[in-house]
């Protein structure tokens, strides 16, 4: 009873992620039974254990960081630092990292043997530091010379790296920069000009890819993940179709859990196309909640912001919530085929390492700053009452 009532912050976020932590043991140990196979002869046990393992390391991340008697002062060095250290991290991430395929994505903790993906890191980081800046220069941001320092130049610096090795990851991070911007007090003016060389910058980059695709290191496999969604065919599309039959299968109330058949095709079951197998299992009615648990945590969010008299941890709420609502839309997407194949986990379901406490990290200062926002709220109320006493009395 104890630890329900040290749990502060918004109730209905705790609720949420702390289903989500426990249904995604279930989906996990069922569609990790192919690797199970195919690595552990067959002991699925592993990545059940595993996953619940750092499902649980998760939420203790929340509970403690949500706790933690976190100031403004203490956030800006999370922003700078944290992003100077980014910078510095991804760019060795490119050089020795360790590599899956074309990609080099992860670092590895010596002595430990874990690895962890250094974009985590930066997401929080550059998030923090941009709600910093528009925040402390809310009023100076005036000219394209003062948004491209203090705002467009460390985006670029952050995300220009990890577009090398993960498209997905960096395009979702510049995203959550510019809603950020569009929430700030820049003027519409600078925005719409801003959208101008973005657009034309991002026709060149398209250009690029598709009439020289050696040209840029991964642009090869960009072009071609292009090209295979827009001719859908089976043989180029075999993790989404496989997923599209996962869906179909899974009709409106699923074939039951541990039920799935697509499993056993789908490579990357456990983790990018999870949302497939959870369809198949439990139907398109739980694919549903579970999207709308998302956009529940999303509108929370704007609830805390709007109620935070505080901008800067109006921003970081706002910055941080739509950073992972979005990276969870792309994530379903990709199950359904409405985009093409990204390669981004469904966060609190997919099976993985720090991604999850990377999460686990964002949703507890989320819920951090929600605790301070209610308890300057409950004060505030007290103080009122006080005064409303005093007049009494005095009278």
């Amino acid at each position: 009873m104890n630890l329900f009532k040290n749990i502060k912050g918004d109730k209905t976020i705790w609720l949420i992620v702390f289903f989500l932590s426990i249904f995604s043991v279930l989906v996990v140990y069922s569609s990790s039974i192919a690797l199970a196979y195919r690595y552990k002869d067959g002991h699925s046990e592993v990545f059940l254990f595993k996953h619940f393992f750092i499902s649980v390391i998760g939420l203790i991340f929340i509970y403690y960081i949500h706790k933690l008697n976190i100031k403004p002062t203490h956030l800006n060095v999370l922003g700078i630092v944290g992003t100077l250290i980014s910078f510095f991290l991804l760019i060795w991430t490119l050089f020795t990292g360790v590599r899956a395929g074309e990609a080099a994505r992860w670092l590895e903790i010596p002595g430990l043997g874990i690895t962890f993906q250094s974009s985590d890191v930066a997401k929080i980081s550059l998030i923090v530091l941009i709600a910093r800046n528009l925040s402390i220069y809310k009023n100076k941001l005036n000219t394209l010379k003062d948004i491209f320092l203090k705002i467009l130049l460390p985006t670029i610096l952050i995300c220009t790296p990890i577009l090398i090795s993960n498209f997905s990851t960096s395009f979702i991070l510049a995203l959550t920069v510019f809603y950020l911007m569009f929430l700030s007090e820049i003027p519409a003016k600078r925005l719409f000009q801003i959208i101008g060389i973005v657009f034309i910058i991002a026709v060149l980059f398209v250009t690029l890819i598709y009439f020289f695709p050696n040209a840029l290191p991964r642009g090869k496999t960009w072009k071609s993940r292009i090209e295979n969604f827009s001719q859908g065919d089976s043989k180029t599309n075999y993790q989404v179709e496989q997923a599209k039959i996962a869906i179909a299968n899974g009709s409106f109330i699923g074939r039951g859990p541990g039920n799935s058949a697509q499993r056993a095709f789908l490579p990357q079951a456990s983790s990018d196309f999870i949302y497939a197998i959870l369809i198949e299992e439990y139907g398109t009615f739980w694919g549903f909640i579970v999207l709308l648990f998302f956009l529940i945590i999303f509108f929370r969010c704007i609830r805390i912001a709007q109620k935070s008299k505080n901008t800067f941890y109006s921003y970081i709420v706002m910055g941080l919530s739509f950073n992972l609502i979005v990276q969870a839309i792309i994530n379903m997407a990709v199950a359904v085929n409405l985009i093409p194949v990204t390669g981004q986990p469904l966060p609190f379901i997919s099976m993985g390492g720090t991604s999850l406490i990377f999460s686990s990290i964002n949703i507890g200062i989320i819920l951090n700053i929600s605790r301070q926002v209610n308890e300057q709220s409950i004060k505030k109320e007290e103080t009122i009452t006080e005064q409303k006493l005093e007049t009494k009395l005095t009278t």
